[in-house]
């Protein structure tokens, strides 16, 4: 039996990386991600050559795009990455200048990305910091580094959570409810979703197999404003498998509907009640 090629959490973010790669080398295009296949390298690229398509994430990632540029338009004033993993918006996406952008990931992840993007210039200004977002003490003091003088933050999560302890994820909930924190984005997995996944790619993952979903009700204090199923989009953008591309003609989830939900994947944005209240 070969070994998994997915060693830990930090192996996934190489992952990502080659489908943004793979993607951006489509006539069609979601988006254009010019060093995604630098940044994945050849460990990553091997990682793609067997299981399933991964087009669930190739998809995720458009709609958290779109989730960024709309709470940009919104009076976004400072975006929070959290377990940012080599993820490159800050040099791919049209962002203001002046917007500051905060990456937090742990250290050996973090300086490799920095020795591939060696030389490359961000569209804003771009912060990087080694935090492990498990540690409670650091990621207050991320926090409160990263958010000082902001008055509209957006936190990032994307592709964090299902590898956390629910513990650890109960505590993030608590430490992002801040009077500077306006939204908090990330892809939100049904706990059906999370089983499939583990079924599915659970030999793949090894020990980065999946550990929280959760309904939306175990994120108290937060309220849903946005949500977006990644298999409507993927059926309207033709990346899902035919079998699924009816999806494309069905309404976007209400929000009430998604705690219903049995299967159901998408990107989500919340708001909370603090910050609600003072608008």
């Amino acid at each position: 039996m070969t070994e998994p090629s997915i060693r830990d959490v930090s192996d996934t973010a190489r992952w990502v990386a080659a489908y943004r790669a793979i993607e951006s080398e489509r006539p069609d295009a979601l988006y254009r991600d010019p060093l995604a296949a630098r940044l994945a390298g050849p460990e990553g690229v091997s990682m793609t050559a067997t299981g399933p398509s991964m087009w669930p994430t190739v998809v995720r990632t458009k709609l958290i795009d779109d989730l960024i540029l709309e709470s940009i338009a919104a009076g976004c004033d400072r975006v929070v990455n959290l377990a940012a993993g080599l993820d490159t918006r800050p040099f791919r996406l049209a962002l203001p200048a002046e917007l500051d952008w905060y990456e937090a990931d742990l250290p050996e992840l973090l300086g490799y990305k920095e020795s591939v993007l060696a030389g490359e210039t961000p569209n804003c200004r771009r912060i990087t910091r080694t935090v492990d977002v498990t540690d409670t003490a650091a990621l207050t003091a991320f926090l409160d580094e990263a958010t000082a003088g902001a008055r509209n933050t957006l936190v990032l999560t994307e592709g964090l959570l299902p590898y956390l302890r629910p513990a650890d994820v109960a505590t993030l909930r608590d430490a992002l409810r801040r009077p500077d924190v306006r939204w908090w984005a990330m892809d939100h997995w049904s706990p059906g979703m999370l089983r499939m996944v583990n079924l599915t790619l659970g030999r793949k993952l090894a020990s980065a197999r999946w550990q929280f979903a959760a309904p939306l009700d175990f994120f108290r204090g937060w309220t849903v404003d946005s949500a977006a199923s990644v298999f409507r989009a993927a059926a309207r953008a033709k990346r899902s498998q035919p079998v699924l591309r009816g999806s494309a003609w069905t309404p976007e989830h209400a929000i009430g509907s998604l705690e219903k939900s049995l299967l159901w994947c998408g990107a989500v944005r919340f708001t909370h009640a603090d910050v609600r209240e003072t608008e």
